[in-house]
């Protein structure tokens, strides 16, 4: 993903949306110690505000980070014909600026990969088997279970701090042999040709929100994430490539019936630096009914959602556009919707 001239990135952009800049760089953003005895409590508060936290003293080694991101960037920066070989994605697989298939592109590139031993994908297999000296899969398994283990962490500090019952309720579908979670590494290449934009922004990956029930996302220490506050302002999210950012996901804010929100959230190209992230997505078995928890229901308190699966969201989501409010589709029309 390599432009020569401006004409030439200007044309190969041509596709992907710009916004305009954003100069506001969000301080506020919650941070939660995993140590810190109030740290159920803490990430409560920060998900019924933000449904965005940073997670800090989390316990996966610095080495993990650096490995993987080491080797990330080794394999994007291979000849784009080698990279070919791992896609396009089944959704498995390598990805170059098409976001999903409803017609949704960024100037990004990326890797996603199944966290499920049991399900295969030939497109994840190619990664490994064509660039060995440079994509280790350990480098990927090691983070990956780390990640997991401190995900399990964090939603039972959830449960307990929701006084959900049991406090495995949520934990249980990502540790699940059969949960459908996925892991994914993108790149956003420099884009020095930005100047040519008349001042505007362009996008990386567009506005959405996770559909799983958690994201854990790790980047460099380039900026370009942004969230949406629930005043509809965009805000710059400063980069820390030592730590977590946890994301509610749509399929938490059912299970929560709208008291934790999932964030909608985008990433814009940077002019002179690449961004590298590595998210893991944690979602639960296809099969799994998705409602809100009996626990946390108060007497007489309707469901603001139709039930329905995690199958049926994630086959409704796949067929949307990257911006659209999925969750709409399975608001109840009567007694009160939840809203975007």
């Amino acid at each position: 993903m390599v432009v020569h001239s401006q004409s030439a990135a200007l044309d190969h952009c041509s596709l992907i949306k710009t916004c305009k800049p954003t100069t506001s760089v969000f301080k506020g953003i919650p941070v939660v110690d995993l140590r810190d005895p109030e740290a159920k409590n803490l990430i409560v508060k920060a998900c019924e505000e933000y449904g965005f936290f940073k997670l800090v003293n989390h316990g996966v080694p610095m080495e993990f980070f650096t490995r993987l991101e080491a080797e990330a960037l080794k394999f994007f920066n291979l000849p784009q014909s080698y990279k070919d070989k791992a896609g396009p994605p089944d959704p498995f697989g390598y990805g170059f600026k098409k976001i999903g298939s409803n017609g949704d592109v960024g100037w990004v590139e990326y890797l996603l990969l199944n966290t499920n031993p049991q399900i295969t994908s030939l497109n994840s297999l190619t990664v490994f088997r064509e660039t060995p000296e440079i994509f280790r899969s350990s480098a990927v398994n090691d983070y990956i279970q780390a990640v997991k283990r401190m995900t399990f962490e964090v939603v039972e500090l959830l449960a307990d701090g929701l006084k959900i019952e049991p406090r495995d309720a949520l934990s249980r579908l990502l540790r699940d042999e059969k949960s459908d979670s996925c892991f994914r590494l993108n790149h956003y290449p420099p884009c020095p040709e930005l100047q040519a934009l008349g001042g505007r922004n362009l996008i990386g990956f567009g506005e959405h929100t996770d559909p799983q029930i958690i994201s854990v996302l790790r980047s460099n220490n380039t900026s370009g994430l942004q969230i949406c506050l629930r005043d509809k302002t965009w805000v710059s999210v400063p980069p820390d490539q030592t730590s977590f950012f946890i994301n509610v996901g749509d399929a938490l804010q059912v299970m929560t019936n709208g008291r934790l929100r999932s964030v909608r959230h985008r990433v814009l190209a940077e002019s002179m630096r690449s961004r590298v992230s590595m998210i893991y997505f944690g979602g639960p078995p296809l099969s799994e009914k998705i409602a809100p928890l009996a626990s946390l229901m108060a007497k007489g308190e309707e469901s603001l959602y139709e039930e329905f699966t995690w199958w049926e969201y994630k086959t409704s989501a796949y067929k949307s556009r990257l911006g659209d409010y999925r969750l709409g589709l399975f608001e109840k029309k009567t007694g009160g919707a939840a809203g975007q």
